[in-house]
């Protein structure tokens, strides 16, 4: 099987050494404790004052980032190392539509929570915290990109609607918001997972230049839908003059 099928398919379930529990069953509890690891991680970082705080959450980014690739090698998961492999050059080439929005559009603003930052307006640890939604979304879709769009929307939604209590991000500018949500986001970020999806079904096999300059398109593509959205949904009068 290919590494790109792979990547979309959970495969047999596989006996454990003691024959008694299935394989795949196992492999998602230890993901699932991956990423309550990951929420508490994120949390504690988020109660730390500042210059603590950024460090705290770069911390986490980066053990997130290790862990994931090194239990995927343990429990067999070539699907799941795969989208380690395209997912996170994705996170990191997510900065660049951060840094648009923070820096040219003025829709969103990055706290100085303490730790590097990228031109002193984006958290390095940014770099690498896209990764566990998108994962958790690509994983949760299989081959589905519909799928991937709608988990990533439901993840991301979340995100966006604690994140300005975390202290990593939040809405700037004049833009239309439901609970403190910048709505041109959410379609976006669904749009995003969908692409994800897409290219990873592409190029999960591929080599690694191929890989970072497909993950370069999928946030190019985010970035022109990000600025999509927010004209229809924050400029656009949709009137017809004469």
């Amino acid at each position: 099987m290919s590494t790109a099928v792979a990547a979309g398919s959970a495969g047999p379930a596989v006996q454990d050494d003691a024959g008694t529990r299935p394989r795949t069953a196992h492999d998602v509890r230890v993901m699932v404790a991956l990423h309550v690891a990951l929420l508490a991680g994120l949390a504690i970082s988020a109660g730390l004052p500042a210059p603590a705080r950024g460090w705290g959450f770069l911390a986490v980014a980066v053990a997130y980032a290790v862990a994931l690739p090194v239990l995927a090698r343990r429990l067999g998961r070539a699907d799941w190392l795969a989208l380690w492999a395209f997912l996170l050059p994705v996170s990191v080439w997510q900065v660049l539509p951060d840094w648009f929005l923070a820096d040219v559009l003025g829709t969103l603003r990055f706290p100085d929570a303490g730790g590097p930052r990228v031109d002193d307006v984006i958290p390095v640890a940014m770099a690498g915290l896209w990764l566990p939604p998108l994962f958790v979304a690509l994983a949760v879709a299989g081959r589905s990109p519909l799928v991937a769009g709608a988990v990533a929307l439901v993840l991301f939604a979340g995100a966006e609607l604690l994140a300005p209590t975390s202290g990593l991000w939040e809405p700037a500018g004049d833009t239309a918001r439901g609970a403190g949500v910048a709505l041109y986001v959410l379609p976006a970020e669904a749009a995003l997972g969908w692409a994800a999806a897409t290219a990873m079904m592409a190029v999960g096999g591929a080599g690694r230049a191929r890989r970072w300059a497909a993950a370069l398109a999928v946030s190019t593509f985010y970035l022109g839908a990000l600025v999509l959205c927010h004209f229809l949904v924050d400029v656009a009068g949709f009137r017809i003059t004469v």
